[in-house]
């Protein structure tokens, strides 16, 4: 788009019950992922009758809404020559072992030196533009400091694919994470709601208002102060393994943001030997959303992270 775009959509659906907002502009606006519909219901930019509306609104036959989409305004996201640990590739997606320390995708005055400058420069251009100009190519992310599996979409089909699976819970991602203190169960379920935390806006938390969010885990050791876990998505909320062990009482290992009062900080990471805190995206497994074959892959430990355990 060069110019803002306006989008005027009057309801219509075979059913007489009420539909979500959100549901419903992700069938009908099939270019768009559901993550960039949401981020334009919560900018305020999806309304009805003059008025911004929640994603949980009920929708009728005959509503009428207006989206506004911004204007692209071309950033400075340069083609970077940065080492990528490829694990696949083919025509249409790449498969990467993304490094702790590596920022996914440009932002909040980060514009050099991520995952998309080092995407633009080895797939010389070819990625998806469906999460826009910033995240080409992304379909789901890593944190900062989380280290482990991506799947990375070359062209939009590809990009709508796996997103839906993500969406539907069929793609399976699960990670392995080095938590304080010692859990007792062998395994359990966290089905918890995160959002925005009420007073800290750049932390996530568990609150009421929150999506559901949903892990579950198992135990794989533990020591006197330390239990490593795996931990297997069934939603993608953001921090959402970190928000979710730190409830519990058992924050991830190095983790400056939701354990800064023990081992979140970069002095005492440095003591560990770690370069990020102790979460790892260990196995990634999805059905090829042009061929449909199964796709299984797995990464080991990073070494950092491999020789505290084995200190342990």
């Amino acid at each position: 788009m060069s110019g803002q775009e306006h989008i005027e959509l009057v309801v219509e659906h075979t059913s007489t019950a009420p539909v979500r907002l959100d549901s419903y502009l992700a069938a009908r606006l099939p270019n768009l992922t559901r993550s960039r519909i949401q981020k334009l219901i919560e900018d305020g930019l999806v309304t009805t009758g003059g008025k911004p509306a929640k994603a949980g609104l009920r929708l009728k036959n005959g509503d009428r809404l207006t989206l506004t989409i911004p204007a692209n305004v071309e950033p400075a996201v340069a083609a970077q020559e940065i080492p990528l640990a490829i694990v696949y590739e083919d025509d249409y997606l790449l498969v990467i072992n993304k490094p702790a320390g590596l920022v996914t995708h440009p932002g909040a005055g980060v514009h050099a030196g991520t995952l998309v400058n080092a995407l633009l420069h080895h797939c010389r251009g070819s990625l998806s533009g469906i999460s826009g100009i910033l995240r080409p190519g992304i379909v789901h992310r890593l944190d900062k400091d989380t280290s482990g599996l991506m799947v990375v979409a070359k062209e939009d089909r590809a990009h709508r694919g796996l997103a839906d699976q993500i969406h539907e819970r069929t793609a399976r991602r699960t990670y392995i994470a080095l938590v304080e203190g010692t859990i007792s169960v062998d395994s359990g379920c966290i089905d918890q709601p995160i959002g925005r935390h009420p007073v800290h806006r750049k932390k996530m938390a568990v609150v009421e208002s929150g999506r559901r969010a949903v892990s579950r885990f198992r135990v794989l050791k533990r020591w006197a102060r330390y239990t490593l876990v795996e931990v297997q998505l069934e939603t993608g909320r953001t921090h959402q393994i970190r928000v979710h062990m730190a409830s519990l009482g058992f924050p991830v290992v190095g983790d400056i943001v939701y354990n800064c009062k023990l081992t979140g900080t970069l002095a005492k990471r440095h003591k560990l030997g770690l370069s990020g805190h102790a979460l790892h995206a260990t196995r990634l497994s999805f059905a090829h959303p042009v061929s449909g074959c199964l796709l299984e892959f797995d990464a080991p430990l990073p070494e950092d992270f491999q020789r505290l355990v084995d200190s342990l």
